[in-house]
């Protein structure tokens, strides 16, 4: 192998072969979970899965916290919950591949709270709609935070399907747990504060007409390079040595009465 080859050039960041594998990286992530829920709802009644929900201000629901988000009470809060997991977590994996992995803990664990906090005493608490808040809620604060164009387009495309969401993070429906959506979306704005600069920013695209003015300011440094430079810009070659260079002669008026030559 000759060494002076230069090394073959991996694939940019920003390439399209990288952004379709971080797409579908990111679905198979959600997918895998969303399978992992239908096999604990499949079991779900070959088991007392009450200790796993969260009980309101009570020591023995803190477990909740862990298990909740993994219990559904029926298909249609399990198919509504799958669904908004391969939106949004697909888009949130794919977009913010670092934050996302690092906001997840914080979701989780801030819709059980918000459950264990603000739930009414004897209920339970049971559902991954936590976590699905706190991804939209984390995917558009990211787009409002980053501002370049992909968290924009991100926080637009999860607004779009979920921008409801807004809404019920507050008492709307009897049996849907409001509190674990606000603990979620809370989580989720905490989690874009702290994690809004783990994924490198995309390059911003140039256009021509900005090229163009590069172009003319570049010429303009140049002609201004072509002039002279103004009087108080120029050095000074030589500076006088006191004492040496010089000498000082003493001017006396003439006596008007002398006579004139």
């Amino acid at each position: 192998m000759n060494a002076n080859l230069p090394l073959p050039a991996g694939e940019p960041p920003t390439s399209p072969r990288n952004d379709r594998g971080r797409v579908l990286r990111a679905f198979n992530l959600s997918l895998a979970f969303v399978l992992v829920l239908v096999a604990i709802y499949t079991a779900q009644g070959h088991f007392d899965w009450r200790p796993w929900a969260v009980a309101p201000l009570d020591k023995a629901g803190l477990l909740g916290i862990l298990g909740a988000p993994l219990l559904h009470g029926s298909v249609q809060h399990l198919g509504a919950n799958a669904f908004a997991l391969l939106i949004l977590g697909t888009l949130a994996g794919s977009v913010y591949p670092k934050a996302t992995l690092r906001a997840l803990p914080l979701l989780w664990v801030g819709s059980g709270l918000g459950a264990w906090l603000l739930g009414d005493l004897g209920s339970r608490h049971l559902g991954a709609s936590g976590i699905t808040h706190g991804l939209m809620f984390l995917v558009f604060v990211l787009g409002l935070l980053r501002r370049d164009r992909p968290a924009i387009a991100a926080g637009l495309i999860a607004f779009l399907f979920y921008g409801s969401m807004l809404i019920t993070i507050l008492p709307h429906e009897p049996g849907v747990s409001w509190q674990s959506h606000m603990g979620g979306a809370f989580a989720g704005i905490i989690s874009a504060l702290l994690f809004r600069l783990s994924d490198p920013m995309a390059p911003r695209k140039r256009y021509s007409w900005e090229e163009e003015e590069d172009e003319d300011d570049l010429q303009l440094q140049r002609d201004n390079d072509l002039e002279p430079p103004s009087p108080h810009r120029v050095p000074v070659l030589w500076q006088p040595r006191e004492g040496q260079d010089f000498v000082v002669l003493p001017f006396r008026p003439r006596d008007p009465g002398a006579p004139r030559e």
